[in-house]
């Protein structure tokens, strides 16, 4: 059977799938999206402009999420950098996200020089910016709608920043604030997924939060 007949026999379906999953989740997401869109983060990192920003010149949705360590951003910072695809893994749900390799529990030497440009996502995440013990700044942006079948179908689509600021506190704690900005056209196509993937997000850069944090806290310990 040809290609196109298999995606046209998967995706149609599963398209009507999420249209009516989307309708339904979406009052539940109205209600949730006051609290996943700033987890952790005071009213004033959630409102306030953090390097990344001008990344995108518009954005239809953002969200800023951070944590406290109990370290100092120099402690932090070799942890932010070897995240990546096939790197460190980036703390979260890694059957997703690193084709079920478990992010590392210890720092790697090999991953500790970031560049800019250099590709560090499976989507085609970049690094934009480095500012050692201060921020990471990471981006993408895929005109085009690209489905990819692994782990089920899911859509590259749009553009989006990802910062990971690093705030002392004091001598010894650190606020970790990562804000995440994306932009897509409203009425596309994979728009149907956004339901799922603004409480996907929220469940993952929580895992992430507190798993960095795990890390940093247990090599200090």
């Amino acid at each position: 059977m040809e290609t196109k007949v298999v995606r046209g026999l998967i995706l149609y379906p599963l398209t009507f799938l999420l249209f009516l999953g989307g309708i339904l989740a979406f009052p539940i997401l109205l209600l949730l999206r006051p609290f996943h869109r700033s987890w952790g983060a005071t009213p004033h990192e959630a409102n306030t402009t953090l390097p990344g920003d001008a990344e995108l010149k518009a954005a239809i949705f953002q969200a800023t999420r951070a944590a406290t360590i109990n370290a100092t951003p120099k402690d932090v910072w070799p942890w932010i950098v070897q995240m990546g695809y096939h790197r460190a893994g980036w703390y979260g749900f890694d059957q997703f996200d690193n084709d079920g390799i478990p992010s590392a529990t210890h720092l790697l030497p090999e991953f500790q020089n970031p560049r800019v440009g250099e590709v560090i996502g499976e989507e085609g995440l970049t690094i934009r910016e480095v500012d050692p013990t201060q921020c990471l700044v990471l981006s993408f942006s895929h005109p085009n709608t690209v489905w990819v079948f692994k782990e089920g179908i899911w859509p590259k689509f749009g553009a989006s920043s990802l910062a990971y600021i690093l705030r002392p506190l004091d001598q010894s704690r650190t606020r970790l604030i990562v804000r995440m900005r994306f932009d897509a056209r409203l009425f596309s196509l994979p728009i149907l997924w956004w339901p799922f993937f603004e409480i996907g997000d929220f469940l993952n850069a929580r895992r992430q939060l507190l798993g960095i944090r795990r890390r940093v806290e247990q090599q200090a310990a």
